[in-house]
């Protein structure tokens, strides 16, 4: 028999390590959408990796580390879940030991096993079931043999009674799984929204060294409509001058563009963790359509789905069943308590015996002169005013982000329209002031004037449209829907 209590025991210990080595497996967030062909097979070998916004969401969904980390602690928030749902399941804990030992009188060796069993019921009633064997064995003495069971049931009348607060760390586990989804929507929404503004910069910065090279080419060929000029007589050969300057202005510019262009790839290709030096090209075209967003429906989405406030919702939720605890733990410990025992004991010298016994009977435990619960009560009950507090800030807030976002995207399409206005302007204007000076009715220091206003008037409509496109994305994280824009699930 002690040979198989051994045995038992050995092979539950055998388990733990079993367990312990499995591997972790995080969901991950996906999109339906396939990705292009160039984003699903990545090569350094490549001269030229044209990337969608689309294909730069695919690749943060799978590869950014802070979605990935995002992923790893929900397997222990998940776990941590199953934990407190277990708190009513049936426990069972196996102690067992084996002795040898010898004293002035006798040598005996001595095993015992005890398993026990314990319930929590959700109205806060506790069971407790156990059995215990004693195996003993003596040269002199010889074999005694004795086991026995007892049940034990113990009824909370006051201080831990009743299904809200039984149920009250389920309850506080459940709300703070919701935390957690929110928490993980939120985290992939904001990685989301940097990925596209990241795109967007590099989108940016690839047009501006467009405009620089162009800026660039118009400034040689002025210089060589000057030379054609000077050599005809038609024009003082220290006028070049202006020109020359320019050119070395332009070359300077489109030195600086290019370089912003660098550090924007490296910063997008950092947030896709992607190999730094994969040479991506942003393939989209900058262009963007007026949407209109009425304010009172768009508050209501937010309301409904911003991850930031519904958080402040739950922790409303959380802060009433907390007081509610602390409340009951001032109470007295007044409980029904009732249990049996059974006990039979077997020798080769007195043969075999058996006994019982039964109780029934109520114990009582009342604190006098600890504050130590009227502390926790005052906690609780200041932790309800205060997240009251703090959930009309957070009402407001969002009612503030919401309004700033409908208007700044409004502002934002309207500043690109007078933008674009102002650039087809320049243009004309540049193209006027170009002919005049062909015809000696203008004068070099006048066209290298209009051709800076070009620049600006170009810089000026690229900023407002990327800004515009960025209010987007930025509208859409506030009201908490970047997810269903671009059709994303967490898989959670």
């Amino acid at each position: 028999m002690i040979e198989r209590c051994l045995a038992l025991l050995l092979l539950i210990m055998s388990t733990g390590p079993a367990l312990a080595s499995l591997a972790l497996a995080p969901s991950q967030a996906t999109r339906p959408s396939a990705p292009s062909t160039a984003v699903s097979s990545l090569s350094l070998k490549a001269q030229r990796i044209d990337l969608s916004l689309s294909d730069a969401i695919y690749l943060g969904l799978r590869d950014n580390r802070g979605i990935r980390s995002a992923y790893l602690d929900r397997i222990a928030q998940k776990f941590d879940l199953r934990v407190a749902e277990d708190r009513f399941s049936p426990k069972l804990l196996i102690r067992g030991n084996y002795l040898s030992n010898h004293n002035q009188a006798d040598r005996y060796r001595q095993g015992d096993i005890t398993p026990t069993t314990t319930l929590l019921t959700p109205y806060g009633t506790r069971l407790s079931l156990g059995w215990t064997y004693r195996h003993t064995e003596a040269d002199l003495a010889g074999l005694t043999r004795n086991d026995g069971a007892n049940i034990t049931v113990i009824q909370p009348l006051l201080r831990g009674a009743g299904r809200d607060v039984a149920t009250a760390p389920v309850q506080l586990a459940r709300l703070g799984e919701q935390v957690n989804r929110l928490a993980l929507k939120d985290t992939v929404a904001q990685t989301i929204t940097r990925i596209i503004i990241g795109y967007h910069t590099l989108l940016q910065t690839q047009e501006q060294l467009q405009i620089a090279r162009d800026a660039l080419q118009r400034a040689r060929q002025l210089l060589e409509v000057n030379q054609a000029m000077i050599a005809a007589g038609r024009m003082a050969a220290f006028e070049i001058v202006q020109t020359e300057a320019e050119v070395a202005t332009q070359e300077l510019g489109l030195e600086d563009a290019r370089n912003q262009q660098q550090a924007a790839r490296l910063a997008l290709l950092q947030m896709l963790a992607l190999d730094l030096d994969t040479p991506i090209v942003a393939s989209d075209t900058v262009q963007a359509d007026a949407i209109d967003v009425d304010t009172s429906l768009a508050l209501q989405q937010a309301q409904a789905l911003q991850p930031t406030y519904l958080i402040e919702l739950i922790a409303g939720e959380q802060a009433t069943i907390n007081l509610t605890v602390a409340r009951n733990e001032r109470l007295w410990d007044v409980s029904l308590v009732g249990g049996g025992a059974q006990v039979r004991e077997r020798n080769n010298l007195n043969g075999s015996a058996r006994s019982w016994e039964n109780y029934v009977g109520v114990q009582v435990e009342i604190p006098i002169g600890d504050l130590s619960t009227r502390q926790a009560e005052v906690h609780a009950r200041v932790g309800v005013e205060t997240q009251e507090v703090r959930l009309q800030e957070a009402r407001q807030q969002l009612q503030r982000d919401v309004t700033n976002a409908v208007r700044d995207i409004g502002v934002r399409w309207r500043q690109y329209q007078i933008a674009l206005r102002a650039q087809e302007l320049s243009q004309r204007k540049l193209a006027i002031e170009r002919e005049k000076l062909t015809v000696g009715r203008s004068s070099n220091f006048q066209v290298l004037s209009f051709e800076n206003d070009l620049r600006t008037a170009q810089n000026t409509r690229l900023g407002a449209l990327i800004s515009y496109m960025n209010a987007q994305a930025e509208l859409d994280q506030t009201l908490g829907t970047t997810l269903d824009s671009w059709d994303i699930a967490l898989n959670d």
